[in-house]
């Protein structure tokens, strides 16, 4: 199992970047993944999940994710991308992907972050103007 984030960068406040998860060794379409990102000095946490049974979405309950990222798949690439928008210097972090084997998407799937099975290199994401 591997799993590759990619597509971070420097930006400058409201723009956007598509961050990409490439996989092997499992299937998008049996397990959920993950979108975590660590900003400097604070914990990693959850941003968004995937489904692998239906693509169902899930974003973390801050004000400040809901509406701006948006978490899709292409099962046939084996790719999860993090589409985000309006970018905000607090979106400055390094994002990371992860799959979990058991827990199906949803709120403690990004609360579980120490769960997680398999990470991949996390993509420096830095918001500045």
């Amino acid at each position: 199992v591997q799993l590759q984030a990619s597509g971070g960068g420097l930006v400058q406040p409201g723009r956007s970047l598509r961050l990409s998860c490439t996989t092997s060794g499992f299937s998008l379409d049996h397990f959920a993944i993950g979108w975590f990102r660590q900003a400097p000095g604070k914990e990693r946490e959850g941003v968004s999940c995937i489904s692998g049974r239906d693509g169902s979405t899930y974003y973390a309950d801050s004000d400040s994710v809901k509406g701006r990222f948006t978490i899709s798949r292409d099962s046939n690439k084996r790719t999860v991308y993090l589409q985000m928008n309006s970018l905000k210097f607090e979106d400055t972090a390094v994002y990371y992907c992860a799959t979990d084997f058991m827990l199906p998407c949803g709120r403690d799937y990004l609360v579980r972050v120490n769960q997680m099975d398999y990470w991949g290199k996390g993509t420096q994401v830095t918001v500045s103007s």
